[in-house]
């Protein structure tokens, strides 16, 4: 069975954006430290699963950055363009994006499928309703929770249930950032 990882920023209180999406709390710009790190877990992903909301944006982005020979990120940007794509949508009908299918079924059935095909890890990104949901129906094998130094008080949190984890692992980076690595207890 194959096994899915979410990377995802979160603040010390627990938020992962402000009460209107607001992201300008996130520690940038990266250190080197980081970006190998994001390397290796990404390494092992061949499919990569994402929130409509979110692919809307992370998907040109990263074509962007690919296309780019100067952009500092460019391997990022080709791991991230290159790699198949499962975008959950319920109102999108077709997609216009190359390398991406629609997922429109039952979150569970979906992603249980996915993680029964043969082949390496997955990885999530989404939204705070994605990633919520991926949570509360205990899907996350793996989780990369990259603490931000900063507080927000309130915003969009994406653990709504109590939630057992096992922690993994901690490790610091020179930007300022934590990533705390926990697995399903």
């Amino acid at each position: 069975m194959r096994k899915l990882k979410l990377q995802v920023q979160i603040t010390i209180d627990g938020y992962i954006a402000g009460l209107n999406g607001e992201m300008d709390w996130m520690t940038f710009p990266w250190t080197d430290d980081i970006g190998e790190y994001v390397k290796s877990i990404t390494a092992p992903v061949d499919t990569i699963l994402l929130g409509r909301k979110l692919a809307q944006g992370f998907i040109p982005h990263w074509a962007g950055v690919a296309a780019d020979a100067s952009n500092p990120e460019v391997e990022a940007g080709k791991k991230f363009t290159n790699t198949p794509k499962v975008v959950f949508t319920k109102t999108l009908k077709a997609v216009a994006w190359p390398n991406t299918a629609l997922a429109g079924r039952d979150l569970v059935e979906e992603v249980n499928a996915l993680k029964s095909m043969e082949g390496e890890d997955l990885i999530a990104y989404g939204g705070g309703k994605f990633v919520s949901n991926l949570i509360s129906e205990n899907l996350i094998d793996e989780y990369h929770l990259f603490v931000n130094p900063a507080a927000l008080g309130t915003g969009m949190k994406i653990f709504k249930q109590r939630t057992q984890l096992k922690h993994i692992k901690s490790q610091s980076f020179d930007c300022g950032i934590v990533v705390l690595v926990y697995e399903k207890a």
